[in-house]
């Protein structure tokens, strides 16, 4: 495993910025709605940029605006330097969401060496898709979005997982045919659309406080937001939703608690005009206000 210095940390924190203004880039382009969320939101919020120790960033859209990123991906990202990948469009991709990455870049989390697709530097993309409102409901759809995850998770966790037992029986979760699994989760994705609720989530990560859902309000509310001196798209009512997702947002964790994820390789390239600060999103957000 390698311990990333803080020199590399804000490398890869800065070819991120690069990938979160591509997004941006599209998304005004093509008039699509998404908001910078969780520990990106927070470090926005927090320290007008990233969390210091963090190494990842994070943008969600409802389900329709993300079917509609996926399409514009197509025809106006710039694929000398980007490329976007999801469940659908890459073998062997076993998240149920997309990652927009770097090309020329290597980043490789620890125990997901052997996945059988590029893995460039990367933001994470989330749809959101809804949830029951009866919370009864809710908890049953959750069982259900436990057990995607735990078998889209398999092929990692037959590695990582510190248990022996656990190891085998996600070694034998993750015999289960790659087609099948995604043409299950498929069906899955569009069931819970089926009806709009007040309630959505990312249907392969765990939701805070056992509320198995995010108030859907929460993202159909942007405003302009710095981060890094860029601004972008983030949920309006951010002390709701932060205060939601992580208490006290405003006190800093304990620094045994400030830690990056396990890195096992990763490659940067840096030229100084790859991120230009004077970058025209400067004084614009996305389509909302």
């Amino acid at each position: 495993m390698i311990t990333l210095d803080q020199k590399t940390l804000r490398k890869l924190q800065l070819t991120e910025l690069e990938l979160l203004q591509e997004v941006d880039r599209i998304c005004r382009k093509c008039n699509i709605h998404y908001n910078i969320i969780a520990g990106t939101l927070l470090g926005a919020v927090r320290h007008g940029g990233f969390i210091p120790w963090d190494d990842d960033a994070d943008v969600a859209l409802l389900r329709p605006q993300y079917e509609k990123f996926r399409k514009a991906c197509e025809t106006e990202l710039d694929t000398s330097k980007f490329y976007f990948q999801d469940h659908r469009n890459t073998p062997g991709y076993r998240w149920g969401y997309g990652k927009l990455r770097r090309k020329d870049t290597l980043f490789l989390r620890e125990h997901q060496e052997h996945m059988p697709y590029e893995q460039g530097v990367f933001i994470d993309v989330f749809p959101l898709d809804y949830v029951p409102n009866p919370y009864p409901l809710r908890c049953l759809h959750n069982f259900k979005c436990f057990i995607y995850r735990k078998f889209f998770w398999s092929e990692v966790g037959r590695i990582a997982d510190k248990s022996a037992r656990m190891r085998l029986l996600y070694s034998l979760m993750s015999k289960v045919p790659e087609a099948r699994l995604k043409k299950s989760f498929n069906r899955f994705i569009r069931k819970s659309d089926r009806h709009k609720t007040d309630w959505v989530r990312i249907l392969t990560f765990p939701t805070p406080n056992r509320a198995y859902g995010y108030k859907v309000k929460w993202y159909k509310k942007s405003k302009k937001i710095p981060f890094e001196g860029i601004r972008f798209a983030g949920i309006a009512d951010y002390e709701e939703y932060l205060t939601f997702k992580f208490g006290n947002y405003r006190e800093l964790p304990p620094a045994e608690q400030r830690k990056v994820h396990p890195v096992s390789d990763i490659k940067l390239i840096w030229a100084e005009e790859s991120l230009d600060a004077s970058h025209p999103n400067t004084d614009q957000g996305s389509n909302t206000d």
